[in-house]
């Protein structure tokens, strides 16, 4: 997922009054953004974590317990990126590497978040899909197989979890206006990917971490299980073309 949402999201849930401990791979970029959000008195702490590597995921996780003593209330599995290739193109490990970054690592993080989750009396899980996971891509299959497996997970998790009053729930953002689009489309692409779109233009960062907060806070009790699409309409209008 791209940094600007991840960003987002961090932002909008402490500004409601939430305590977060994100994470990056990037130690220069997570230092700078550490730093801005502490002039903003916002609480916010940080690990570099690649979460594709599961001894580092274990060392987020006791980071995670040691900080909040051991009771979490929200874990957001917003990790992710596409291979963009054809199928007939894709190798052994390509496959490995997206699905350790976009599948393998909301499994096993929410596996180690379990307890903690289980401990607060009240958790949720969000998982940020993609609609990808829903519409065909022409040179996707390996990330939306993942993103499919993700809103699998977030299903079986939310009847399997319920007994403990965890929810579970995904979030699957269209093309949203960050830089990573903008490198990637050219204006060509993204006036046709527009055309597609009901609402005829690209989704906004915030109105991604808007609606993870609204899963987050206690006005959605009542909501688990689901696959939200946070795309302009573009999943009930037919095919996206590229």
């Amino acid at each position: 997922m791209s940094n600007v949402c991840r960003h987002a999201i961090v932002e909008e849930l402490a500004e409601l009054g939430a305590t977060v401990h994100t994470c990056a791979r990037n130690e220069t970029e997570l230092d700078a953004c550490l730093l801005n959000w502490k002039a903003k008195d916002l609480r916010v702490s940080g690990s570099v974590c690649d979460v594709s590597s599961g001894p580092q995921r274990e060392k987020l996780m006791e980071t995670i317990n040691s900080i909040f003593h051991g009771k979490l209330n929200i874990l957001v599995n917003n990790a992710g990126g596409p291979l963009c290739k054809h199928t007939v193109d894709y190798t052994a490990e390509d496959i490995s590497s997206v699905m350790a970054l976009n599948f393998d690592s909301a499994f096993h993080l929410s596996q180690l978040a379990y307890p903690m989750l289980k401990t607060s009396g009240a958790g949720t899980i969000i998982f940020i899909s993609s609609i990808a996971s829903y519409l065909a891509i022409n040179i996707g299959a390996v990330y939306g197989a993942a993103k499919g497996a993700m809103n699998q997970l977030a299903k079986n998790l939310a009847c399997e979890w319920a007994k403990d009053n965890i929810r579970a729930n995904s979030v699957a953002p269209g093309y949203t206006n960050t830089p990573l689009v903008d490198a990637v489309y050219n204006p060509g692409s993204l006036e046709a990917i527009n055309s597609r779109v009901p609402l005829g233009r690209l989704g906004e960062p915030k109105e991604v971490s808007s609606l993870v907060a609204f899963l987050c806070m206690p006005a959605s009790s009542y909501i688990t299980g689901q696959i939200l699409y946070v795309d302009g309409g573009v999943t009930v209008n037919g095919f996206l073309p590229l």
